[in-house]
């Protein structure tokens, strides 16, 4: 049996509520909601052993995983590099539509495949990418190869791991960018011997993972825009 490399979305933060673009380090603190979400994420998922545990810099993922991590009895540990993508100090902490629609311009450019756009002072898919990625590689090396079943969680962000995940997988980012996440959300992903990844589950969905045809667009501000 393979190893699995788990991304959970951290709890619910303030600003998930109010929508705001909430990216630079330490960030947000978890709401007394986004603790419990913690708390039960870890209680639905108590493990019969432990498992490896760890999170970006960011409070929020911390303070999810310490969280996670006292209901299994193992202590997380942080990792640099995973934390959410920077917009840069001209949309940081904004809420606004037009900042919404900022943002999401770069992720459509992205899509697109200019990897190199971004928002000014802010990060491209390819600094995600490279600082990212050889974290994902380190902790495949440390826990995956060669293993029997081992289970590796990282919490992280939401828009991030859709990006890395759709990466690491193939799946297409049209199909990251529309199926976002909920907090304590995952994405869980195989690790196989020859370095590949394949997606088990992907916030609520199982694969195959089948293009959307007919949906309704939702209204821009219903949308936290970093899930």
């Amino acid at each position: 049996m393979s190893g699995k490399l788990i991304l959970v979305r951290h709890g619910e933060t303030t600003s998930n509520v109010i929508k705001r673009l909430d990216t630079a380090l330490p960030g947000a603190s978890l709401t007394d909601f986004g603790a419990r979400q913690a708390v039960r994420f870890g209680l639905e998922r108590r493990l019969m052993s432990p498992a490896a545990l760890y999170s970006s810099v960011a409070r929020r993922a911390r303070q999810t995983a310490d969280l996670i991590g006292s209901t299994w009895g193992i202590d997380a540990d942080v990792v640099h590099g995973v934390h959410e993508v920077q917009v840069g100090p001209s949309l940081e902490d904004a809420n606004d539509r037009d900042a919404h629609a900022a943002f999401g311009e770069v992720i459509r450019k992205w899509v697109e495949g200019d990897v190199e756009a971004r928002l000014p002072g802010g990060e491209s898919l390819s600094d995600v990418h490279a600082r990212y990625l050889p974290v994902i590689d380190e902790l495949a090396e440390r826990h995956l190869v060669g293993s029997s079943g081992a289970e590796v969680y990282l919490v992280s962000h939401g828009a991030v791991m859709r990006m890395i995940a759709s990466r690491l997988t193939g799946l297409t980012m049209d199909f990251g960018e529309r199926e976002r996440l909920s907090n304590t959300g995952t994405i869980e992903l195989e690790y196989a011997d020859d370095g590949s990844w394949n997606c088990l589950v992907w916030g609520n969905l199982t694969p195959p993972f089948e293009p959307a045809t007919d949906i309704e667009e939702t209204p821009a501000e219903e949308i936290d825009p970093m899930g």
